[in-house]
């Protein structure tokens, strides 16, 4: 449920990656709503435990090319020893530090905000 622009309390609730959202107008419909969460809490932490137990999906990240191909775009030319090319022309190369360590990539040569921006090619 979403809030609308009544809504005067919300309260969020984590556990365990759960997230409930409550929303009322008023404490008295905050102290039953609450009461009915209370409620389902059984049920709300069983399929928390069937999910759970499922099997994770492991998806490979994308390919530069794989992306291209769902855009029928084209991939950007990458010939070893060479700067790479995409639609806009030579790809220039970048490198910095991030919260994740260090990066190297080459970057399209759109001008910064484009639409039609091609993605950085990373490298290892």
């Amino acid at each position: 449920m979403a809030a609308n622009a009544t809504t005067k309390i919300q309260v969020n609730y984590g556990k365990d990656g759960i997230l409930v959202n409550v929303y009322a107008d008023n404490q008295g419909e905050l102290e039953t709503l609450l009461a009915s969460v209370q409620d389902l809490s059984s049920l709300i932490n069983s399929v928390n435990g069937s999910l759970r137990a499922l099997p994770a999906v492991v998806l490979a990240p994308p390919t530069v090319e794989s992306v291209a191909q769902q855009f029928n775009a084209p991939a950007p030319v990458v010939v070893e020893g060479q700067a790479p090319t995409c639609k806009h022309g030579t790809m220039a190369f970048r490198n910095g530090t991030s919260a994740r360590g260090p990066w190297r990539a080459w970057m399209c040569a759109a001008p910064k905000g484009a639409v039609d921006k091609c993605e950085p090619i990373f490298l290892k």
